[in-house]
């Protein structure tokens, strides 16, 4: 049995010279029509057609060419009697790969091989292409993915409430095509969200209860994906398209690990809003404490200047009575003197210490005065108060 190449030969029923050329190497099929040719060509897996022109004549043989070359993926070769170049242009436009005449049939076989090995060529780079263009559009998708993620990233910073978080995420997830109920827990609630900004009882009741059933949650052809305050239904997943699906899945995912992480900063933006709404308080109302202190120590330092002061009028008015001599009321009116020196002094650093309290008071009121403190005040403030132990 003849194993070499197959190839359908459109013409004679016989043709002796090319069973004789062809014979060792093609399995030749003779056949009348470009139908047959055609049906024969698919259903033996042959190579190639030849295409006899002085079986079939000359427009009927150009016809065949482009039916054959409309319904078949091979090489097509015209097997003429004489080389006209008019016609051969005209083959050449009908789609004939080669073009021979019986004066060349020494030739044949390597004019058959060379076709033959310029289709497997070009088989090879049309699906060489056709992976390049696969690889491509991968790329281009994977691209496009990645820069919807990085901007959802870039925005998210920019979202001061979940309302707005929730809102942005739907948009990047707008790109994917999806269609989600998102949940997102914060330490002020919970906050049930869909596409319209309303949310569905159902869908939030299903992410309440499997909020810590794992990161992934499938259930037919829908999805909840879990990340720390996050949870996210996915009601159409291309369960059938595990490529897609899986890309989905990772994309997805890490929006949610950029929402969470915001839904992190914005509790954290509360806390350090009451902290510092706290510490304003207590500084104004430690102000108030220390104002009304001061108030007081001022007015008790006056009292006892004036206690002093009354104290020594007092005994130097009585001095005539007391029946001392020169030298024991030169001392006592040196202790006298000496008392009020000292009282002075001590009112004199009760000023000082009056004064900078002053401006210790005047600073916390410049830290606090904005909604956010100046870092150099701040600074300022702390290099007055004693280091932490």
């Amino acid at each position: 049995m003849n194993k070499g190449y197959k190839a359908v030969v459109l013409g004679h029923s016989q043709d002796a010279q090319l069973e004789q050329l062809l014979g060792d190497k093609y399995q030749l099929f003779m056949v009348d029509s470009a139908s047959a040719a055609a049906e024969t060509a698919g259903h033996e897996d042959a190579k190639l057609i030849l295409l006899d022109l002085a079986a079939l004549g000359s427009e009927p043989t150009l016809e065949a060419c482009v039916a054959l070359k409309k319904s078949v993926d091979m090489p097509v070769v015209l097997l003429a009697e004489q080389d006209n170049l008019d016609y051969k242009m005209q083959a050449y436009e009908a789609g004939c790969d080669d073009y021979l005449t019986r004066d060349d049939m020494v030739e044949l076989k390597a004019r058959l091989d060379r076709v033959l090995f310029n289709k497997v060529a070009n088989d090879q780079l049309k699906q060489q292409l056709e992976q390049a263009h696969q690889m491509a559009f991968i790329a281009m998708s994977d691209t496009s993915d990645l820069g919807v993620n990085v901007q959802f990233l870039l925005d998210v910073n920019r979202c001061d409430n979940l309302d707005e978080l929730g809102m942005r995420l739907f948009q990047s997830l707008k790109n994917y095509g999806l269609n989600c109920s998102l949940q997102m827990r914060s330490k002020g609630g919970v906050k049930n969200m869909e596409a319209n900004g309303m949310a569905k009882e159902m869908e939030s009741v299903l992410l309440a209860q499997c909020a810590d059933q794992g990161r992934y949650v499938d259930f037919g052809k829908r999805s909840i994906m879990n990340y720390g305050r996050v949870s996210l239904l996915v009601k159409n997943m291309p369960v059938d398209d595990d490529k897609k699906y899986g890309a989905i899945k990772d994309n997805v995912f890490s929006l949610l690990q950029g929402a969470d992480a915001r839904i992190e900063s914005l509790d954290n933006l509360v806390a350090l809003s009451l902290e510092s709404e706290l510490v304003r308080r207590l500084s104004q109302q430690l102000k108030t404490v220390m104002e009304d202190v001061d108030t007081r120590y001022q007015e008790i330092m006056r009292r006892i200047a004036d206690v002093v002061e009354n104290m020594a009028d007092g005994v130097d008015s009585s001095l005539q009575y007391l029946g001392m001599d020169e030298h024991q009321e030169a001392e006592l009116q040196k202790i006298m003197e000496k008392g009020i020196d000292e009282t002075g002094n001590v009112f004199s650093e009760g000023v000082r210490v009056d004064a900078d309290l002053h401006v210790f008071l005047n600073m916390m009121d410049q830290v606090f005065a904005d909604e956010h403190a100046d870092p150099e005040k701040v600074q300022q403030l702390l290099s007055r108060l004693p280091a932490g132990s």
